[in-house]
């Protein structure tokens, strides 16, 4: 779950866990991996971004200049990596902005130790086993999770299912995994970069039990709309990934990016609503501070529930 209200606001020493698990399984594949869904068009996830729904974004290079290299916190490759996809594969309009935000001793300490074991890159060029992952467990897709303390919250109420928790926060991957740590959650892995790539060239067809997109940024200006992450051509690929009983999970404090999400999940054909329209509040989405916020202003959270229908 992302650590993030969707209105635009601010947002240890490690303990013994248990013995580090095998690091992450993958199989190279070509260029042009079979069963590749096409792109979409607007980018991955939401990320942790208290505070940057409202700015504008980073100009892009003009066509055909050189793109200037993101520097790495970690150049010995013992985290997370810049631009994990590097020139590998085309630009889109993105639904994210990576902010190079401080990351804390603690953060760092667990980024460098568990990285290895329990962290992926997300540079596309090779097909994830999520059953060797993961030790057989189904997989939900969580796109932004903010600082973790909702993933791991959800994670230890349901050590069966593992959560493979995707953002490009530096801070929060490093918090999420130190967390991991500290509770000796096993079911969590950390993928670091474009969720799109993620799921359009690194995760096999019907392979996730889940998609969870919490309080993405809901870039509220009419010129951003573009940049929101729920849109027809998203859906399109993520169903394609998405086994049949699947749930979609869908949750929002901004109210015209609530009425998007249930008009373009709707028109979905290969989903089912739960609900007549909105969902009541589930058990299993933790409650947090940002939501709290967003509830303070005012702001009504939406949660929408649909399930992948059988092919």
């Amino acid at each position: 779950m992302s650590e993030n209200s969707a209105t635009p606001e601010p947002g240890s020493a490690a303990q013994h866990a248990p013995a580090a698990e095998p690091g992450p399984a993958t199989e190279p594949l070509p260029a042009s991996a079979p069963g590749s869904a096409p792109g979409p068009g607007p980018s991955a996830h939401p990320g942790e971004r208290p505070g940057h729904a409202d700015e504008a974004p980073a100009a892009s290079a003009p066509q055909g200049a050189a793109r200037p290299a993101p520097k790495s916190m970690f150049p010995d490759g013992t985290g997370p990596a810049a631009d994990p996809a590097g020139s590998h594969h085309e630009r889109r309009i993105r639904s994210f902005q990576p902010r190079r935000s401080r990351v804390s001793p603690g953060q760092a300490d667990a980024l460098r130790r568990l990285w290895p074991q329990w962290g992926l890159d997300i540079d596309g060029l090779s097909r994830i086993d999520l059953d060797q992952l993961f030790d057989g467990r189904p997989v939900v897709l969580e796109i932004g999770f903010g600082m973790g303390e909702a993933t791991a919250q959800m994670a230890a109420a349901d050590p069966d299912t593992g959560i493979l928790a995707c953002d490009v926060h530096t801070p929060g991957q490093g918090n999420l995994l130190g967390l991991a740590e500290r509770n000796g959650l096993s079911n969590i892995r950390v993928a670091n970069g474009d969720a799109i790539i993620l799921l359009r060239e690194m995760l096999a067809p019907a392979s996730l039990a889940g998609l969870r997109v919490y309080f993405p940024d809901p870039w509220p200006k009419k010129r951003h709309h573009k940049r929101r992450l729920i849109q027809p051509e998203f859906l399109s690929l993520v169903t394609t990934r998405l086994a049949p009983g699947a749930l979609v999970h869908c949750a929002t404090d901004w109210e015209p990016y609530a009425e998007q999400m249930l008009e373009v999940l709707s028109a979905e054909p290969t989903l089912a609503n739960e609900y007549s329209g909105y969902a009541p509040r589930p058990d299993f989405r933790p409650f947090t501070k940002f939501e709290g916020q967003g509830l303070d202003k005012g702001h009504v959270v939406h949660d929408l529930l649909f399930r992948r229908l059988p092919a």
